[in-house]
């Protein structure tokens, strides 16, 4: 099989991904990638109070924020294109790192198959998350490393990666000890000359880079573990039970490739002569989901740097078991595979949590082209829990927007709550000691918020009139909804028809707008 003809396919997969894919995932694949690189290349923008304490790298923005710089030297920095290129980046690193899951396995047809139809990577391999970097990395790793030889070109990406995001440490901590037993190396040359020379030189140059662009010297991957790991920060966030990933994470991740991974596994664990690697692959997996499962805070992205070791699994046991399979035996698990891969893929990528994603070009056109009576531009207030929506990376425009926050009790305060659950525990107490009152024209001019909000702030948004619903997900929850609502101020003399009607309802539960005393601050002016 020509690699051309294997490269090409897995391309335009990747490619596609990166138009199909139109929903929300999670807030890291815009607040700790393009709102960090916005910021640098253009001055202006939000970072989250990871930032400020240290504690992600400033390697992976930095990629973007070259982009966002050749695309301003060259007058091309539009919105659209600083959403979509980086997406292509991040799509073109996944593709390469998929070719090489295909040579490392063999070259064999299964892995080609296996590679291209998991609906998460599908879902996630065109994100500019650090996770999908993490997961390209480590596939490219394991690639060069030396299953039946003697190279160490695999430390290079595995050291960035473990510079990148610590936790990956426990992937590469059983397979370097693999490598040093199997090396017929000296065993303190190799450490020396290799392990320990291309670490120092991978955290040095982040060390720099980090040191010089956060202000101080400083250590991102020891921040890191002393707030996630040693201080638990991440709890602040849900907590899981200890037996998440086995029982939910991981499954959820391979979706109906859990099946053939069962296979793989039994396998492995009969034959475990035959199968060298898968069996070293099954020992790293299982060491790595105890080691992730002691962290309180668990979620489906933290695995994905398991995926090509579960994917390799499959590939080695499928690969040995189709020489004894019958046709239709061998294009039923295919099409199983596939069918259940492209359900999730699509629906996932396609109508589940698509009203972040559709919100923001309306927000956009808001910010371009709105004035008020003062000829002054938009300012934009989501009440939304924190980090609903990307950010100035996707209107691009300096425009005032405001968001709830949610920083964790990084000063360990007795009975500490965010700014998001003060709000959503009494949202009309809120907006009377944050909002200005007088005049109308201090009021924000735009309002975000989920449908269930709107029926609770009813007496505030009598100076509004709705003008956007979107559709985001299917199920209307304490703080989401179904629907994704955008309200704009009322200039003088326009009428709101639509919340008059609701108004004498509201009038005996809340006093009117006018009569509400003068906010305490005002965050718009």
């Amino acid at each position: 099989m020509r690699l051309l003809y294997v490269f090409l396919p897995i391309l335009a997969v990747r490619l596609a991904s990166v138009f199909v894919v139109q929903t929300y995932y999670v807030p890291d694949e815009y607040w700790q990638s393009l709102e960090v690189a916005h910021k640098l290349t253009f001055g202006y923008g939000y970072l989250t109070w990871e930032w400020v304490q240290g504690i992600r790298s400033y390697v992976y923005p930095l990629l973007i924020a070259g982009l966002y710089k050749i695309l301003a030297l060259l007058q091309l920095d539009s919105a659209h294109l600083l959403v979509l290129l980086p997406r292509i980046l991040q799509a073109l690193l996944s593709a390469y790192s998929d070719y090489r899951f295909f040579v490392w396995t063999g070259k064999r047809k299964w892995a080609l198959f296996l590679i291209l139809v998991p609906w998460f990577w599908f879902y996630t391999g065109s994100r500019t998350l650090a996770n999908t970097l993490e997961a390209s990395l480590t596939t490219i790793a394991l690639s060069y490393f030396p299953w039946y030889g003697e190279s160490t070109g695999y430390l290079w990406p595995a050291a960035i990666c473990c510079f990148l995001r610590p936790t990956v440490a426990v992937i590469w901590l059983p397979l370097s000890l693999y490598h040093l037993r199997k090396s017929r190396q000296n065993v303190l040359e190799l450490i020396l000359k290799r392990f320990v020379l291309i670490g120092l030189l991978v955290a040095g140059l982040g060390i720099a880079i980090d040191t010089y662009w956060h202000g101080q010297l400083i250590v991102t991957p020891y921040e890191f573990l002393k707030y996630n790991i040693f201080n638990n920060i991440g709890s602040f966030y849900g907590s899981h039970p200890w037996h998440w990933y086995f029982t939910v994470g991981l499954p959820t991740v391979l979706g109906v490739n859990t099946l053939p991974f069962i296979f793989g596994v039994m396998e492995t664990v009969r034959k475990s002569e035959k199968y060298p690697v898968s069996k070293q692959l099954l020992i790293t997996i299982f060491l790595t989901l105890v080691v992730l499962s002691a962290v309180e805070h668990k979620e489906f992205r933290f695995v994905s740097s398991l995926l090509p070791l579960c994917l390799y699994v499959i590939t080695d046991a499928l690969s040995r078991w189709s020489y004894r399979a019958s046709r239709t035996m061998l294009w039923t698990t295919a099409l199983v595979i596939l069918v259940g891969n492209v359900l999730p893929a699509w629906y996932l990528s396609t109508v589940h949590q698509k009203g972040p994603i559709e919100l923001m070009p309306k927000l956009r056109e808001i910010a371009q082209e709105y004035r008020d009576e003062r000829e002054h531009q938009a300012n934009i207030l989501f009440l939304m829990p924190c980090h609903s929506t990307p950010y100035y990376s996707h209107i691009h425009q300096n425009v005032t927007m405001r968001f709830l926050t949610c920083e964790p009790n990084l000063e360990k305060k007795e009975q500490y709550k965010d700014e998001a659950d003060r709000f959503f525990e009494d949202p009309v107490h809120w907006i009377n000691s944050h909002i200005p009152v007088h005049p109308l024209t201090a009021l924000p001019t735009h309002v975000v918020m989920f449908d269930p909000l709107a029926e609770n702030i009813s007496v505030f948004l009598r100076n509004y009139r709705l003008l956007h619903r979107i559709e985001h997900a299917e199920h209307r929850q304490s703080r989401t909804g179904r629907s994704i609502l955008v309200y704009q101020r009322l200039k003088k003399g326009e009428e709101n028809a639509f919340n008059q009607k609701d108004q004498e309802q509201d009038v005996h539960d809340h006093p009117p707008l006018e009569d509400l005393p003068l906010a305490n601050e005002n965050l718009f002016n």
